[in-house]
């Protein structure tokens, strides 16, 4: 093991897939949760995406599914640690870069996003693993493929974690698994079986359980990042996460893309934050964009405003009891339920994204001003999947001035002298998203788990039963269940499949 300031990432790819096999195999079997993320060619129609009806929300999803691939895989496999201190993961990262063999839509917005971030088509169609889309094709579960794959996790019967996690279910299931079942509520009926540890949604955690400001993935997991390091440099007993990485070596080194640290906001770049990116991790101009895109920086800012409102709500309930006091005095005392005032407010509107505040976890702690016009919320919803197109369950993270969104967490304490970037630079290092984004994800969650959940609980679905089975659906106060319904069934292409894997009952 090692305490180093990176994040080692394995690249997998045609040419080493099957010489990786084992370890992967490994990690998956011996890991407490696993973290998912993909990179996608495209999505659709970005309204259909965001239907209010969430039967067609499901169709469409299906149709973007159907018609698109998945062009990277990012697997982080978390395994907690009995012999170290308490709440004290290994880690292991894999990115796998994917070719579909039949024919599918790429979207011009996606491949710009995808290679503003670093992602080489070029080796992508030279080097990628091949997989087919829908129902097995003659011995695909018998070979190693990235079919066979996906179903050695569905045998591991680990909790699985994603971010924004129904674009990423639907398209997992139809590229690695079967046909997409018609109905939604076959859909779930299908999961709840598939993943019998559960799933858990790192968006909705964020929203739901953390009340976070914002919750796309690169500010949940610097936020996540930023507290613990708070936490751990203040001392105290805790909880506090710590995260070990593994020491490789020989022909294993060559293969492995160390993802540097970045850590606070960096003094290069416009300091004026560009307020749609803050609300959402995307913003239409992408590295064009005037204003500043540093999360870090943004992060400051919201903490900095959430600092300032609790200390004038303080003074305002002290000038409220003191009027009280005043009137009571007088005989005149003042109603219970005073509206605040309109200036209030407007700033707390303003400051809440429509798309992301929902009745349970507004923007911010306070749930004045929530509630927004529907159109207005349409509009924002639209950003927030244009956002995903290039990148599966993660809100798109613009290409921007600031350094790229690595970190690596070794023995919890914050990282020590960091290389300077080159200034002006627009793209994230590497071409390793799907794989760093997992490995965000799975952090979001560990440090989730260790804030909020019960310690003497060994499974992760015990220790965190509010966020079990759920998955966030943007512009909805409610989040999906993954239940299976006693007016549904399972697909029949699902139950040959549990049949292959688990053999007939």
């Amino acid at each position: 093991k090692m305490t180093s300031l990176t994040v080692p990432v394995i690249d997998v790819l045609n040419n080493n897939f099957k010489e990786l096999w084992p370890a992967i195999l490994l990690s998956i079997k011996t890991s407490s949760f696993i973290a998912l993320d993909t990179e996608l060619s495209g999505l659709g129609s970005r309204k259909a995406l965001l239907a209010q009806c969430i039967e067609d929300r499901y169709k469409a999803i299906c149709h973007a599914a159907q018609t698109r691939s998945i062009l990277s895989l990012g697997i982080a496999c978390f395994k907690k640690l009995q012999d170290s201190a308490a709440d004290t993961y290994l880690v292991q990262v894999y990115n796998l870069t994917l070719l579909c063999m039949e024919e599918y839509i790429i979207e011009p917005q996606s491949v710009q996003f995808l290679v503003q971030h670093g992602f080489d088509f070029n080796k992508q169609y030279s080097q990628g693993i091949p997989y087919h889309k829908g129902n097995d094709k003659g011995g695909d579960a018998q070979v190693q493929t990235i079919r066979a794959l996906f179903l050695e996790l569905l045998r591991a019967r680990k909790p699985l974690v994603l971010h924004n996690g129904l674009i990423d279910m639907v398209f997992l299931y139809q590229c690695f698994y079967a046909h997409l079942p018609d109905r939604l509520a076959t859909f779930m009926a299908d999961l709840s079986e598939m993943f019998p540890a559960g799933v858990f949604d790192t968006k909705y955690a964020s929203e739901y359980e953390m009340r976070f400001m914002a919750s796309y993935l690169e500010y949940a997991y610097k936020k996540c990042k930023r507290d613990n390091c708070k936490s751990v440099e203040a001392g105290g007993s805790g909880p506090h996460l710590f995260l070990e990485f593994c020491s490789y070596s020989g022909r294993l080194c060559s293969y492995i893309d160390f993802r540097p640290c970045s850590e606070g906001g960096s003094e290069e770049g416009p300091l004026d934050i560009c307020l749609r990116f803050s609300a959402y991790g995307w913003c239409p101009n992408g590295s064009q964009c005037t204003m500043s895109h540093n999360t870090d920086l943004i992060i400051e800012q919201d903490e900095k405003t959430k600092e300032d409102k609790k200390r004038k709500k303080k003074f305002k309930r002290k000038q409220r009891a003191a009027l009280r006091e005043a009137r009571a005095s007088e005989g005149d005392a003042a109603p219970p339920n005073k509206q605040p005032c309109l200036e209030e407010l407007a700033d707390v509107a303003f400051s809440a994204p429509p798309g992301d505040s929902i009745p349970c976890a507004p923007r911010g702690e306070e749930a004045e001003g929530e509630d927004l016009e529907d159109a207005q919320m349409m509009v924002v919803e639209e950003e927030e999947v244009a956002g995903q197109a290039g990148n599966g369950s993660s809100e798109a993270q613009a290409a921007s001035g600031d350094k790229p969104a690595d970190a690596s967490e070794s023995e919890g304490k914050a990282p020590q002298g960091e290389k300077e970037e080159g200034k002006g630079k627009k793209v994230e290092g590497g071409t390793h998203r799907a794989g760093f984004d997992a490995f965000m994800t799975g952090y979001i969650f560990s440090y989730i788990t260790t804030l909020k959940g019960r310690s003497d609980e060994e499974s992760s679905g015990a220790a965190l039963p509010d966020c079990l089975n759920k998955l966030y659906l943007s512009g909805k106060s409610v989040p999906l269940q993954i239940v299976k319904s006693a007016f549904s069934k399972s697909s029949r292409a699902h139950t040959q499949k549990m049949e292959l894997a688990w053999g007939k009952s």
